[in-house]
């Protein structure tokens, strides 16, 4: 019998009433003849209330004690799940992660899976069970101890088990109905696609797009698994389709752009006046990297002044280095570049919180010429001041002041003719 994997996330089992639609959902899909995983979050707004628990009982906490209690939310969901399906008279058992076993790393709050025995969930099939399975959660083997994959790590969890039991496809479902050109509630003429590369998948979920979690499109991109992005709270009798991710050779007719991607998580730092000299960008992006801070947008330019006191031929010139980290790691950046002043020698630190990163996503770039120059064009006669730029095979991103977020998005949608056709 064919496998089919769905993953329903926090607002679609938010209460009794809604995990008795989720269940309608699963049962329209075992009457098809299939053979079901389902992956569940915890109940909306429970792994908030379960983390203010923590930082109420203990301001330094141990990881592990975090673990194991936020991990505790998918536990109730898959049980209440397992009992309405049994209620339907369908057969249901439900799954912790350490059970199935899913084994990951000892990262505690971000753990990475590492490997899926799928050998007990093959059993629980073969007795005509649907399984129900806990997401967001595993084990580490050499511990024992539970552990977390980080917020969204359902969505990685259910794409995992499709991969481990050779599912046809894995389904997401949200309280969205798909993957759309761009958020509809900035862009009322945003439209939902039907099909998405992984690769703009990716990309989509790295820039800003909230519809999946970004290692598992990541695990579905390497292990090829058909992924649909579908809407919990439509008809069980009668579902739209979605949005279906899926290797590039399916998509027929490609745009040059898919989509415009935001993100208002962005906050810019520059450093002015550093010597230009070898060894200087190591030392500024090493210790962020140490702390674990990730750096994405990095502007160099010479300024033409020289380090003050070097003439004649030991004369250095200078530069400012402009970059960009997440917001909510702003002030740990700066405070760490400030103590590291001495060693870099910089002359000034600027920082800005009031940016966003807006991206033009799309495989179809690889083939034509100048789609990045349309853009800086528009916004230029918009009067929106571009901060940095950065470009890859498939996508562009600009830095731009916030107050200019919908303007430059409303924009770059209809420029590359991703508006909705009335």
């Amino acid at each position: 019998m064919a496998r089919l994997v769905m993953k329903f996330g926090g607002t679609s089992v938010a209460n009794i009433e809604r995990i008795r639609n989720v269940a309608a959902h699963v049962r329209r899909e075992v009457e098809a003849g299939y053979q079901v995983a389902v992956v569940v979050s915890a109940m909306s707004g429970k792994t908030n209330e379960l983390v203010g628990w923590v930082q109420e009982s203990s301001k330094i906490y141990d990881p592990r004690e975090y673990d194991a209690v936020v991990a505790s939310g998918e536990q109730v969901t898959s049980g209440l799940l397992a009992l309405v399906l049994q209620e339907m008279g369908i057969p249901a058992r439900s799954w912790q992660g350490w059970q199935v076993p899913v084994l990951t790393s000892d990262a505690h709050g971000s753990a990475r899976i590492e490997s899926i025995d799928p050998a007990r969930l093959n059993a629980s099939f073969a007795n005509g069970e649907v399984a129900v399975i806990a997401g967001f959660q595993g084990m580490h083997a050499q511990t024992g101890r539970l552990t977390t994959l980080g917020r969204g790590g359902s969505d990685t969890s259910a794409v995992a088990v499709a991969a481990a039991i050779g599912a046809e496809r894995c389904d997401i479902y949200t309280d969205v109905d798909g993957v759309y050109t761009t958020d509809p509630r900035v862009v009322p003429k945003a439209r939902k696609l039907d099909k998405v590369s992984f690769e703009e998948m990716l990309e989509m979920a790295s820039l800003g797009s909230k519809v999946l979690q970004v290692r598992s499109v990541e695990i579905a991109m390497l292990h090829k698994v058909r992924t649909f992005v579908r809407s919990s709270f439509d008809d069980p009798a009668d579902p739209r389709p979605g949005t279906l991710i899926c290797e590039e050779e399916e998509i027929v007719e490609q745009q040059v752009v898919t989509g415009i991607a935001f993100s208002k998580d962005e906050a810019q730092i520059t450093l002015r006046r550093v010597a230009d000299k070898p060894g200087v960008a190591a030392a500024i992006f090493g210790p962020l990297a140490d702390q674990n801070i990730n750096v994405d947008m990095i502007i160099q330019v010479v300024s033409g002044q020289t380090v003050s006191g070097q003439t004649g031929n030991g004369e250095a010139m200078t530069t400012d280095m402009t970059f960009t980290v997440q917001a909510a790691d702003y002030e740990r950046a700066m405070a760490l570049l400030t103590k590291l002043k001495p060693e870099i020698a910089y002359q000034a630190i600027e920082g800005a919180t009031d940016v966003v990163k807006i991206s033009a996503i799309g495989v179809g770039m690889r083939s034509h010429a100048g789609v990045a120059a349309r853009a800086f064009r528009a916004l230029a006669e918009k009067g929106v001041n571009i901060r940095a730029i950065t470009t890859s095979e498939i996508k562009f991103s600009v830095l731009i002041d916030k107050d200019y977020t919908e303007l430059a998005v409303r924009t770059l949608h209809s420029l590359y003719g991703l508006d909705k056709v009335a």
